[in-house]
């Protein structure tokens, strides 16, 4: 914690956490302020607000990127607030947070038990299926929803005036995409779509560090390769084709089992 954070733009900023590389925006407007995504636990998310709180004032809106836990487990230290996500995130968190919390504290353990069974599921309030944009004190920032990808409900949110796209884990740097809710046969379409509609030169992963537009966009073609293979796989096999994907055993491992998944007509 205590981590600094990055200004990319006229009062845009992005903040690096240690936990889970995990990154977190802010934008800055005039007597307003938007956060982006809210840590993984009250205790994160305080030392959020604090530091939140060291560069504006001014009353704030939250979004959630998606329904993952160290994107949305602090949203109740932002209360009361309009919390924005997409629909299908805002179904997941409600219908299965609990279950979420669960998870993590048998994942992690005794010695942060007490700080993730404090942790009070808030889903997002205000939802929507395509687009939204938000008025952020005279800044527009657009939320847009491109497809399944790293999860069902995804969204990158778009700060033209200065050039900035939040892509959420749609994008990730440092470590290679998260299969294990994803839809590996649409992400390279919907990273497609997002490439084409936010043609900007900064973008910010859900995890790592700050990327340029050809990072995308060479992600995107490993995506492609992914789809491409398992594909294929799915009818030839696997064995001859395993050392052709762009990324380790066992993520492609978890990723092949999810197209599978996908063209056995077992995810919805």
């Amino acid at each position: 914690m205590n981590e600094p954070w990055q200004e990319i733009g006229d009062q845009v900023y992005v903040r690096r956490h240690e936990s889970y590389d995990m990154n977190v925006g802010l934008v800055v407007g005039d007597g307003q302020c938007l956060v982006l995504d809210t840590g993984m636990s009250h205790r994160e998310a305080a030392d959020l607000v604090a530091a939140v709180r060291r560069v504006t004032g001014s009353p704030w809106t939250v979004v959630n990127t998606h329904a993952h836990f160290d994107h949305y487990f602090g949203n109740a230290m932002f209360g009361p607030a309009e919390i924005w996500g997409h629909v299908r995130c805002a179904e997941e968190i409600e219908l299965r947070g609990a279950h979420h919390r669960a998870g993590v504290v048998a994942a992690l353990g005794e010695e942060r038990r007490a700080e993730l069974e404090e942790v009070r599921i808030v889903p997002p309030d205000h939802v929507f299926t395509t687009a939204a944009t938000l008025d952020i004190g005279g800044r527009i920032v657009h939320l847009r929803h491109f497809g399944l990808g790293h999860t069902s409900g995804d969204i990158a949110a778009h700060v033209p005036d200065v050039g900035v796209v939040f892509a959420g884990d749609l994008v990730e740097e440092g470590a290679p995409p998260a299969f294990g809710d994803a839809y590996p046969l649409d992400w390279p379409g919907t990273t497609a779509r997002m490439l084409r509609d936010m043609r900007e030169q900064v973008y910010v992963p859900g995890h790592g560090a700050v990327v340029g537009r050809d990072f995308v966009i060479g992600q995107h073609e490993e995506l492609s390769v992914v789809a491409e293979l398992a594909r294929r796989a799915h009818v030839e096999g696997l064995r001859d084709l395993i050392g052709k994907f762009p990324y380790d055993e066992d993520v492609t491992r978890t990723a092949i089992g999810r197209a599978f998944a996908q063209l056995d007509g077992e995810l919805p």
